[in-house]
């Protein structure tokens, strides 16, 4: 039988499918000591996330022992915190019948951080759920990604992000134009918008060419990748976001 919170995201068509696999594993005894939960931002994976570790801890505020949310600092996740999480885990659950820890953005954990994670992947604590949520999992190591039970998000159907109509305008001129004009745009863009108008931008684009492949119009596979990889780079480093647009541009 289907929690209240279930049907409550069966009636609004929110992830059905990854809320009922992750219940159902629960119900059995079945679920895997760790879980990665990834798709392109804005899906809804953190939410569901909280959601299900509400469902198997109850009340998940600061003072809830059974419960970790793990998020970067400093566009990093450093082993030292990854060292403090596993030292948590590894005690028993206090009041429930699982510790659940989610390490968000886990994309963001640097390299060192990663061996440190893995170790813990490697002889997890019993009852100990581990989910990691990312938009770009093949920034993690093989051998976490082994180790962990994917769980995809897709964007429904039903889903209208409304498209800021200059963005795509501009993007029409950029696509027609010369270098000079690009690093313009670039410099225009840099100067006078934060880093979320930024990803806004690079967001529309994505969704824009992500279209225009499926329409098979043009092939366009080759930049959307190009436009992934500046987002990441934007997201997880320090890097001068002009330069960064610049490149981009000049694979438009």
């Amino acid at each position: 039988m289907l929690t209240k919170r279930a049907l409550w995201l069966k009636r609004n068509n929110m992830h059905e499918k990854q809320w009922k696999f992750l219940i159902k594993a629960a119900e059995l005894g079945r679920l895997p000591h760790a879980l990665l939960f990834y798709g392109q931002e804005k899906l809804g994976k953190k939410k569901l996330a909280i959601d299900f570790a509400k469902h198997l801890v109850g009340d998940i505020g600061e003072t809830n022992p059974d419960f970790i949310l793990l998020e970067a600092e400093k566009k990093e996740i450093q082993i030292g915190q990854i060292r403090e999480l596993v030292q948590k885990l590894s005690f028993k659950p206090y009041d429930s019948d699982y510790k659940v820890a989610i390490v968000d953005k886990a994309h963001l954990m640097t390299r060192e951080a990663q061996n440190c994670f893995l170790k813990f992947l490697e002889e997890p604590t019993e009852k100990t759920i581990l989910i990691l949520i990312t938009e770009y999992p093949a920034t993690l190591l093989p051998t976490i990604i082994s180790r962990v039970q994917r769980v995809r998000f897709y964007p429904s159907k039903d889903l209208k992000v409304e498209e800021s109509e200059e963005i795509l305008s501009d993007l029409d001129k950029l696509i027609k134009s010369d270098l000079a004009y690009r690093f313009q745009y670039a410099k225009k863009i840099t100067d006078k918008n934060s880093d979320s108008d930024l990803k806004e931008i690079l967001d529309t684009w994505l969704r824009y060419f992500r279209r225009e492949l499926l329409s098979n119009s043009n092939n366009h596979a080759s930049f959307i990748k190009e436009i992934q990889s500046t987002q990441l780079l934007l997201s997880t480093t320090n890097v001068n976001p002009k330069l960064a647009l610049e490149i981009l541009l000049t694979k438009l």
